[in-house]
């Protein structure tokens, strides 16, 4: 996508102008941009726009953020491009709150994604808050959404699509180990990013939990995307299968753990040993209290013990 002139979005610009032109932008505000995570052609209409029209760009990276404009068709000066990122942050923040003080629309983008999901973006988004500014998001492309989307995690209604996000486990082998431990015990999925060069280490502390469901995706939304979902004892293999699959960025999806089945099949144990004495409600509530299995599946267990006992009188 890098390759593509800047007349190729130039029917995108003039249709974000004709979409989003109309609509308002207040002075004074930061605007928080989500940037695509690798397909170009996943900017949205409004960001486009946004950055047509704001006084200035605060960014992770300016000559990152330059080339990215320039791809858009978007020529905005080198001065009108503010470094903020995660080495000045707290001070830089300063600037654009004195900018926003005069009236000045900002945005802010961080490399790639949303900002301030493990990217830079939230100590300047806080600062401008606690200023007395406004903060206007624009929501986009993100890894994390991107994945979850793929991975199939399938449960009950209370808790299918409950998630943890972890982003980043420590670098250092000892503190990883340790933190894949207290994942051992998490029943919900569990969201990680990884970087190209630590991928390995990662998988190999991510083995630890046996047969527990790993969806991995590398170069989201790039041509050579790849989405594949395994144990994660074998984890490392498929990283070994193929010199590729260890280039490019990585986020990762923990399944749920199988605890979850456990706790439906306590649930059950228990709800027999309740409907015998009490109605099908306060049977239900008690189990989801006593065993922390979801009281929807516990709700629809109770109807079908019922309905097999009245058939069997």
């Amino acid at each position: 996508m890098s390759s593509l002139a800047p007349a190729s979005f130039g029917a995108a610009l003039q249709a974000a102008r004709d979409a989003a032109g109309a609509q308002h932008y207040p002075q004074g505000t930061l605007y928080v941009v989500a940037t695509p995570i690798g397909n170009l052609a996943d900017i949205t209409l409004r960001a486009l726009h946004v950055l047509e029209i704001v006084d200035a760009i605060a960014c992770e990276d300016t000559r990152h953020t330059q080339s990215l404009l320039r791809a858009y068709g978007i020529d905005r000066p080198g001065a009108r491009l503010l470094a903020v990122h995660q080495h000045n942050e707290a001070e830089a923040a300063q600037g654009v709150i004195a900018r926003l003080a005069q009236g000045e629309r900002i945005a802010y983008v961080s490399d790639a994604g949303t900002p301030g999901v493990s990217d830079p973006g939230a100590r300047l988004t806080a600062a401008v808050r606690e200023a007395g500014h406004r903060v206007l998001p624009l929501p986009g492309a993100s890894s994390v959404t991107t994945l979850l989307s793929a991975a199939g995690l399938v449960g009950s209604e209370d808790d299918g699509s409950a998630f943890v996000f972890a982003g980043f486990l420590p670098t250092k082998a000892g503190e990883r180990d340790t933190a894949v431990q207290r994942l051992a015990h998490e029943p919900r999925a569990v969201l990680l990013l990884e970087a190209p060069h630590r991928i390995e280490a990662m998988a190999k502390a991510l083995a630890a939990l046996g047969s527990r469901r790993v969806t991995l995706g590398r170069e989201l939304t790039k041509q050579f995307e790849e989405i594949a979902t395994v144990a994660a004892e074998a984890l490392p293999a498929w990283l070994a299968a193929g010199p590729q699959r260890t280039r490019g960025e990585f986020a990762l999806v923990l399944h749920p753990s199988a605890k979850a089945d456990d706790d439906a099949g306590d649930g059950e144990r228990v709800l027999r040993l309740l409907l015998a004495e009490l109605p099908v409600k306060t049977a239900v509530k008690l189990a989801a209290e006593i065993t922390g299995a979801p009281r929807n599946a516990l709700y629809d267990a109770a109807l079908r013990l019922r309905d097999q006992a009245s058939s069997s009188e």
